[in-house]
């Protein structure tokens, strides 16, 4: 069995399909029928009971979410591809440090700036929440911006799929923080052979 990723346009699972061509394994990707910010199918909570994307079936048929844990786990499994350090090197721990910090301060930002109702209940709030949602997020890109030292990666030269998954943020940020090492990092990323089709897909020229 192969593996089956659950996505759709423009969504988070983008960066979890350009890991999987980077790891040139089998898949089979389903694209929903559905516009990103609009609320999915209640029938999807059969696939993840949190009724988001992007869901990811193993080869051996169980699930993963959680894109941050993909990425992860796709790396270990295809370590001749590279796709990020060799754990228990300190280059590993770096990895791991600002994927799980793009998850929790940018991915996390953008979700509240998408869907503000998630995170009030006050409906006099909306545009606060998103509001304040960019601007938490603008601060973190600065704090990713003086780790990115010499770039044009994360991690030197050598680019991760953690660099993938910071430049798809960049797509999202509607603030005024323009980094340039970051605007580098996303130039470099949309530009690779294997992601390059991908991005145009998801993104167009963003």
């Amino acid at each position: 069995m192969s593996y089956r990723l659950y996505n759709r346009l423009g969504s988070g699972g983008f960066v979890v399909e350009a890991a999987l061509k980077l790891t040139e394994a089998p898949f089979e990707l389903v694209e929903l029928d559905s516009k990103v910010s609009t609320p999915l199918a209640e029938t999807f909570r059969e696939t993840n009971p949190w009724k988001q994307v992007p869901v990811l079936i193993l080869p051996d048929g169980s699930t993963m979410t959680e894109t941050a844990a993909i990425l992860i786990h796709l790396a270990a499994c295809f370590p001749d591809k590279a796709l990020a350090p060799s754990p228990g090197t300190t280059e590993h721990g770096k990895f791991l440090r600002w994927t799980v910090f793009t998850s929790v301060n940018l991915y996390e930002a953008v979700l509240r700036s998408v869907y503000p109702q998630r995170f009030t209940s006050d409906n006099t709030a909306i545009e606060a929440t998103r509001s304040a949602a960019m601007e938490r997020m603008g601060q973190a890109m600065t704090v990713l911006e003086k780790a990115i030292e010499p770039g044009p990666f994360l991690l030197d030269k050598t680019m991760s799929v953690a660099d993938v998954y910071i430049a798809m943020m960049l797509v999202w940020y509607k603030g005024n923080t323009s980094p340039p090492r970051l605007i580098t990092l996303k130039n470099r990323v949309k530009q690779n052979s294997i992601i390059a089709p991908i991005w145009r897909r998801h993104f167009g020229d963003a």
